[in-house]
This record gives C-alpha cells, sequence and structure tokens, in this order.
C-alpha cells in the first residue's frame, strides 16, 4: 500500500468533528491530502481498495503532550519504539515533549529530533521546544530560533518557572514572536516532595499530598499574565474542577488560553492508589470523583479543547520502588482510544466529544489544518473497530514502557489501520 499514491476507502463510517460527515461514505486519498469524498470518490479511480466495512473512519489523532525519549533515556524508549506506538493506538501527529537529555532548548537538538523522526517515525513528530534553558525555569531560551529551527510551540515540560517575573517576561517574548505557550500549572512550593493528590486517600495512607491549591494558584497567575501580556497561552494537563472554572471565567473575559486534560485523569481518581499501586503515580496527582467529572464536563462543553495522552515510559525499575521514590508517568498511547471509549460506553462522554478532543481539538490550538475529513485536509485518518476485544501484553503491544496499567487485561476498542499522508503507518 505504501507504495500506491491513490488509495479509496469504502464501506467505512465516516466521523468527522470539525465537518459534521458521517454515514458510510467512500474517502478517495490522492498525493497525501484527501482528493474527494463521497459520490465523487465513488466516481475516481484508485490505484488500492481498503474496504473498512463495519468499522469507523476517523481523523488521526494529535497527542499535544507525548515524552518519546530521545536523545537520552534510551532504556525507557526511543523515537522509533514509541511512534510506532503512537502509530498503534491511531495517532498519526504526535508533539514532542522538550524533556529530553540534553533538553531540546537548542535549534541543534530540534533538528536532530526532526532528522531522527524523519527516518525512523511512522508519523509526524512535532518538536516542542524549552521555553527557559535547561527547563531550569530561569533563563529564557532562544525562543524564535527554536521556532525558526521547526518547534511547533515553546514549553517547559513538567517543570515550573522561578518565579512570576520571569512567566510575565517569557509570555511577553512569546506574544512579540507570536509564539504558542504550552505550560503545566503547578506551584513548587506547594507541590513540594508530594506524589499523590492531598485527599482523604493520602491521608489514610499516609502519603505525602500535593494539594489542589499547587495548580489552581500556578493557574490564576498564568491566566492573570496571559490576559496583560496577550500571549496565546495552553494550559496543560489540567486536573482540577477549579482550574476548569477558571479558565471557563478567563474565556469569557477574552483571555486567548487553550487547555487540555491527560486521558488517565478522566478515567481514574485517587482511589486508584489504595493499593499502593506505583502504575497510578503521575504528575499532576489523580484526585477526587468531583474533579474527575468537572474534567468530563470541561471536556464536553469544549472549555478543555484536547485530551492528551501524557505518555511518560518507563522502564521497569523506575516503577520497583517505594510509591513516593518511583517515577511518575504512563505509558497509555496504545490504549489511549479503549480507555475513551470505556468513558462513551459508560455515557460519561459522547463519541463526538472523544473524537473532537483527540483530532479538531488539538489540531485548532496547534493552528494545524489536520483533525477533520474533508477535501483538500491532510490524508492523516485511522479505521478502529468499537467493538474489537484484545488484549494489552508483550504481543500487542509495542511502547518500550512497561509503566501501562492495564497491562494483561481485555480492552475493547481497538485501531486496525493508521494512514498518514495516505501513507500507511500501521495495520493490525
Amino acid at each position: 500500500m505504501s507504495q500506491q499514491t491513490s488509495i479509496k476507502i469504502v464501506n467505512g463510517e465516516l466521523l468527522d468533528p470539525a465537518g459534521q460527515l458521517t454515514g458510510v461514505q467512500t474517502l478517495l486519498l490522492r498525493d497525501g491530502i484527501i482528493a474527494a469524498v463521497g459520490a465523487d470518490a465513488d466516481a475516481a479511480p484508485a490505484d488500492q481498495i481498503l474496504d473498512a466495512a463495519g468499522r469507523l473512519v476517523t481523523p488521526g489523532f494529535i497527542d499535544l503532550s507525548c515524552n518519546l525519549r530521545e536523545p537520552g533515556n534510551g532504556q525507557k524508549g526511543s523515537i522509533a519504539t514509541e511512534t510506532r506506538a503512537a502509530a498503534r493506538g491511531g495517532f498519526t501527529t504526535v508533539c514532542a515533549a522538550p524533556d529530553t537529555a540534553p533538553v531540546n532548548d537548542s535549534g541543534a537538538v530540534t533538528s536532530l529530533i526532526l532528522d531522527i523522526a524523519a527516518q525512523q517515525s511512522p508519523v509526524r513528530v512535532l518538536p516542542l521546544g524549552a521555553a527557559t534553558r535547561g527547563l531550569e525555569g530561569e533563563l529564557l531560551s532562544d525562543m524564535a530560533g527554536l521556532v525558526a529551527a521547526g518547534c511547533v510551540a515553546l514549553s517547559n515540560g513538567q517543570s515550573a518557572m522561578r518565579n512570576a517575573r520571569i512567566l510575565r517576561r517569557c509570555m511577553a517574548y512569546a506574544k512579540t514572536f507570536d509564539i504558542t505557550l504550552i505550560l503545566q500549572p503547578e506551584n513548587a512550593a506547594l507541590a513540594a516532595d508530594g506524589f499523590a493528590h492531598d485527599g482523604l486517600v493520602a491521608a489514610r495512607l499516609g502519603l505525602l499530598g500535593i494539594p489542589e491549591v499547587a495548580e489552581t494558584t500556578a493557574v490564576m497567575e498564568m491566566l492573570l499574565l496571559a490576559e496583560e501580556t496577550g500571549v496565546r497561552l495552553h494550559l496543560a494537563q489540567l486536573s482540577s474542577a477549579r482550574s476548569v472554572d477558571m479558565v471557563a471565567a478567563a474565556r469569557q473575559r477574552g483571555v486567548a488560553v487553550t487547555a487540555d486534560v491527560a486521558m488517565h485523569q478522566l478515567v481514574f481518581t485517587e482511589d486508584a492508589l489504595a493499593g499502593f499501586d506505583s502504575a497510578f503515580h503521575v504528575r499532576p496527582p489523580l484526585r477526587t470523583e468531583n474533579d474527575r467529572q468537572r474534567l468530563l464536563a470541561g471536556v464536553t462543553d469544549g472549555t478543555i479543547d484536547a485530551i492528551v495522552s501524557q505518555h511518560q515510559p518507563h522502564d521497569p525499575a523506575a516503577k520497583h520502588a517505594p510509591l513516593g521514590a518511583t517515577a511518575a508517568g504512563m505509558a497509555t498511547l496504545e490504549v489511549l482510544l479503549a480507555m475513551g471509549l470505556r468513558l462513551v460506553q459508560a455515557d460519561e462522554l459522547s463519541r463526538a466529544s472523544l473524537l473532537r478532543a483527540l483530532t479538531q481539538g488539538p489540531a485548532q490550538v496547534l493552528g494545524l489544518a489536520a483533525g477533520r475529513l474533508a477535501p483538500g485536509a491532510p490524508a492523516d485518518l485511522c479505521v478502529l473497530d468499537a467493538e474489537q476485544r484484545w488484549r494489552a501484553d508483550a504481543d500487542t503491544l509495542v511502547s518500550a514502557g512497561a509503566n501501562n496499567p492495564w497491562h494483561g487485561r481485555e480492552l475493547q476498542g481497538r485501531v486496525v489501520t493508521t494512514l498518514v499522508g495516505g501513507q500507511l503507518a500501521y495495520q493490525v
């Protein structure tokens, strides 16, 4: 298939959150774009036919937060392994987090990531540059130079800015050069050495807590500074109900802010830590059921623009220690769709809202033409079987990360084909 210049996808039900296309229609892919939809596609010739009978055809998923572990951290993963995992999960575009070794705070590192991706990745890799040198939150990086080298936005990863003065300067600089800032809100002093939500579960188990206010104070500070500077701000990986409310209020005031949430925050709560299971040690921490419900409502009403994987692959040793000493994060690229479909099946999230937050929403955050099934759009899409059951184990998972909370369990909903630029990236 990869040698063909045109592919016709037939008998599949199209789901397009941007164009609202539904029903069984034909798609024609030619020269890397969607050339025709419906009757026009039916009438056109094609080099190959892909039968998607009984399956759904959607735009390819776009991930705003993905740790590829390269350069550095080779035992945890690489661009080759993690982008293969992305393709298996239905992702056609992933944003590479700047938390690499060395940190992506120079054009040379950005170029290295792009060069490796061009040779080894089946999906599109969009680097995020470090907003500060070494992600230390103190000295601004060469922000304009990073964008010129190929970074689509700037981020400080999971690191906090040293103080509000530096954050304000960073925003002002980004506004001057029309750069999107992707920042994860956390007050480092309030979070301190915590690793669980500062609530009932942490108190009962004697775990060091991270209070909700560690996030909400940072959200408010970022929103006020964004309102003053006019920067295009994206708040990454929200975890609390109050954060969603503050973003909604800021939008009503005209602040140019978007937001995302990690899928595991929509599925799990602090109760998952009751068994001291390090698979659920994430940052920000899993919070309360009330927070989870407000995050779901934020996705539904559009306050939260995107759902991300926050994919952080780890080797087994990183998770085999007392809970507080383990590395935070989950490897979720390959199971994210099944996690989302569990929410749909439980009637907690509509299929349309899930799809929008995985495609159109993140595309709009980055200003990409992707995330839709319409003539002229990139031929980035996936074919999925929402009913197929499969087991997440060594035979089906390709990520180098061993920290998948669903490992060994049966899941429902699977991507069977992923196409990037009209080329086959993955097929069951």
